[in-house]
């Protein structure tokens, strides 16, 4: 066992001396030592009820006959994070998160590890520090929110947003504003549509590295205390049979859940996780492949904020195994692969069955024959550029119109809210990518206040940044290069004309080759907006948006 390096023999009876402080016993040093990776804090709602989680793992850990042990991870709320400067923050703490996991797991030599996520950053960054670490490792998140109830509709956060658009425009009042302030989030959890938390504990599902119901358990259920149990038990299977992440984390598991990805209509956050949790199982994932999986896979669920329907409502149409059970009809799936259950793919979706064909559409009857995201390329995003397909109006998905360009995000939402944004404008908010951010932050504000105003469906926008799960629209995202490194973004100009072709996989500006080779040449980098920090070190070292916003270290 890997923790014989400080429980065993005469060289650690000092490190023995110091599980003696913490109260252990002899025999809890005698048994694998197990650590449980809790997210809880009282910032973030779908974190406040990680603590009763983490107890309940630490119970099964304890029945199974492992010492669990447990140590933190931080979070940000990215709806508190949003629209100033604290969601220069939230990306940013993918890395932080699985830095600091390692550090902890790799100090204390654990043998097995229960990941406790719920929030967007934290899936992801805690599937890096797995990869990394590489011991038997399961995860179980806490679990989303249930929808609100306004004026007789279900409600979530992403219409609390657009809610504040409408009573800019004058559609709604302090009072209606007021009703949905207290009714669109009314349980711990993570937000009820299909956004980016709950986007990537879906995917942790199709990857393989959750129990079935990890990504649609809602929070406030006692199903999810059972099945934290669960994982605290089968961490310690997998110890038994020495099952490890990169066991499972293959590059067909990878390509499952780009798969899942598209047929769910997942937020396109996932353009930046998937390629980054894979970087650390060593499997390379380039993005373009997105487009070649989206073409041969239909779109099977319209979850909000693409439609009217909610994660409680997946989880009660059969969940993500019905999703891929449904896709298996079609031998999208590769059904082989190790998964935590200690099953392969194939066996534990076998039994699950689609329970709500309006929920989770019949894969001879789905939204679209194609995915729910798009890569888009062209001379505004030579790189690539990433659209959620599924959220956007038919009448959007080819559109051109007059760049309105805004360096910063704020300056966007001004312009939106005074009214200077207009029926058929394309909106370009660039020096917001990974390094010119720093941080690339979410733009819901601003995609919004173009919703709320009336506008999502002949106004689209553009950005180096990125998007939360919960915009809908036009909204087109890590354009790369970003601005901050000269790309095609950096020297578009006000009014010039930008054609988007979304089932072309376009994203182009009506520009000479020669005149932006001119802007190019009067074109001068901005000085960094920030230059102390964590934020100056993550610009450093942080790769483009279509490498997953990855760190590496300049030779």
């Amino acid at each position: 066992m890997r923790s014989d390096a400080v429980t065993k023999g005469m060289q650690q009876a000092p490190h023995r001396s110091l599980f003696n402080a913490l109260g252990l016993t002899e025999e809890e040093m005698n048994r694998p030592l197990v650590g449980i990776v809790s997210s809880y804090n009282e910032i973030v709602p779908g974190h406040m009820n990680l603590d009763k989680i983490v107890e309940a793992v630490k119970l099964g850990v304890s029945m199974a006959g492992g010492t669990p042990i447990v140590f933190p991870a931080i979070a940000v709320c990215d709806g508190i994070a949003m629209g100033h400067v604290g969601m220069k923050y939230s990306l940013v703490t993918r890395d932080l998160i699985a830095d600091s996991t390692e550090a902890m797991a790799m100090a204390h030599q654990f043998d097995a590890l229960v990941m406790v996520p719920n929030c967007d950053k934290n899936v992801p960054g805690l599937l890096m520090a797995a990869a990394r670490v590489n011991v038997p490792t399961v995860f179980v998140s806490g679990g989303p929110m249930l929808a609100g109830h306004v004026k007789g509709k279900k409600r979530s956060l992403s219409s609390m947003f657009e809610a504040v658009g409408s009573y800019a425009a004058g559609t709604m009042t302090e009072e209606d504003v007021k009703e949905f302030e207290n009714k669109v989030c009314p349980t711990c959890g993570s937000c009820s549509g299909m956004y980016t938390a709950n986007s990537m504990n879906c995917l942790t599902e199709a990857l393989g590295m959750g129990l079935p119901g990890n990504g649609t358990i809602p929070a406030v259920y006692s199903e999810r205390i059972k099945l934290a149990k669960k994982a605290g038990m089968q961490v310690m299977e997998m110890l038994k049979k020495n099952i490890r992440p990169r066991d499972i984390m293959t590059e067909q598991a990878f390509m499952n859940a780009l798969t899942v990805d598209m047929a769910l209509g997942c937020s396109t956050n996932s353009m930046l996780h998937l390629p980054a949790i894979a970087h650390e199982a060593g499997v390379e994932l380039n993005v373009d492949i997105a487009n070649e999986v989206s073409a041969r896979t239909p779109n099977l669920c319209h979850l909000a904020p693409a439609g009217p329907t909610y994660m409680e409502d997946l989880n009660e149409a059969g969940g993500v195994y019905a999703v891929m059970n449904e896709l298996s009809k079609k031998n999208l799936l590769n059904l082989d692969g190790m998964t935590v259950t200690g099953r392969t793919v194939g066996e534990n979706i076998a039994p699950c069955r689609n329970l709500n064909p309006e929920v989770i559409r019949p894969v001879e009857n789905p939204y679209s024959e194609t995915g729910g995201i798009a890569i888009l390329k062209g001379n505004l995003a030579p790189d690539s550029g990433v659209v959620k397909r599924s959220a956007v109006a038919p009448e959007m998905l080819v559109h051109e119109g007059p760049a309105r360009v805004f360096d910063c995000e704020e300056d966007a939402i001004e312009a939106i809210k005074s009214g200077r944004i207009v029926a058929g404008d394309v909106v370009v908010i660039r020096y917001e990518g990974p390094k010119g951010g720093p941080g690339m932050r979410e733009m819901l504000n601003p995609t919004s206040a173009i919703a709320g105003m009336g506008l999502g469906s002949s106004v689209a926008l553009i950005t180096d940044g990125r998007f939360s799960g919960a915009s809908r629209g036009a909204s087109i995202g890590h354009v790369s290069p970003e601005a901050a490194v000269g790309g095609p973004i950096a020297l578009v100009e006000e009014g010039d004309i930008i054609r988007i072709n979304i089932p072309e996989n376009r994203l182009d500006v009506d520009v000479s080759g020669e005149e932006m080779e001119q802007r190019r040449a009067k074109w001068q980098p901005r000085e960094p907006k920030v230059t102390t920090g964590y934020l100056a070190r993550y610009a450093s070292m942080v790769t483009s948006g279509n490498r997953g916003a990855i760190l590496e270290i300049s030779r």
